[in-house]
């Protein structure tokens, strides 16, 4: 496994303080505003919406605020304009990032991330750069116990495309389009679902062989991704497991 999938992994056992929860939050009730101007208050409607509102759940975001950023966003002439569209560029080891962007302010966010890609021994590509390398599909993640061999015939069965094990999570990638029809699948099956998102996967990855570079490229993903406009990054690494262990 590699990229965003063994990161959100390692994430995911980090146990989050009150701030950290807070950016999430920050983040998710973004990208619900975005949704509901796009497609409506309606979640059974409104698929990004659906993804946003199980992300929100995921995360143990209060029903309260769930409800209170839909019914805000749905207001006429309520909320933020945000615009939408990814920063790309490469880390260390020559690793290709992607940066998903949601910002009120393009000017601030382009010289915040610059900035960030120049002091976290990045660079800060030209649109189009590493894009090329990644393709948008459906990412389900499958925690507790479970028979690998059973989950893979259950997913495949319903239209997913590849299963991954690493420690007691599976990754399973979809089509785009088969997100929810594989999401429901499995949840009807009894299986416990962490998260189910749609994502950006590279088609080719760069090992990492060291702990220096490792560290390198985890730190400007880190400080990416605590930037209150990026909702997301992607990259194309593939670290192994005792040097991951390291850091």
């Amino acid at each position: 496994m590699s990229g965003h999938s063994k990161w959100a992994n390692i994430k995911r056992k980090k146990s989050a303080n009150d701030a950290e929860k807070g950016k999430i939050f920050t983040k998710i009730a973004k990208e619900m505003q975005v949704a509901v101007k796009q497609g409506g208050p309606d979640p059974d409607g409104n698929f990004r919406l659906k993804l946003c509102i199980q992300k929100a759940k995921a995360n143990n975001m209060p029903a309260d605020n769930i409800k209170r950023c839909i019914e805000k966003a749905a207001g006429v002439g309520e909320g933020d304009n945000y615009e939408e569209f990814f920063y790309e560029g490469y880390g260390a080891g020559g690793v290709a990032i992607m940066c998903a962007m949601l910002t009120d302010n393009r000017n601030r966010t382009a010289s915040e991330i610059r900035y960030l890609f120049s002091r976290n021994n990045g660079n800060l590509g030209e649109t189009g750069c590493v894009s090329w390398m990644f393709e948008r599909k459906g990412e389900i993640l499958v925690e507790g116990e479970f028979d690998e061999d059973e989950l893979m015939m259950v997913a495949l069965d319903n239209g997913a495309e590849d299963l991954s094990v690493n420690e007691d999570t599976a990754t399973i990638i979809t089509a785009a389009g088969d997100l929810e029809n594989v999401r429901a699948a499995l949840l009807e099956a009894g299986y416990q679902i962490a998260s189910a998102e749609i994502t950006m996967r590279p088609g080719n990855t760069v090992s990492i062989e060291d702990v220096d570079t490792a560290a390198k490229l985890m730190a400007l993903i880190e400080k990416l991704e605590d930037n209150e406009d990026v909702q997301e990054v992607y990259a194309n690494y593939d670290i192994a497991d005792e040097i991951m262990e390291q850091l």
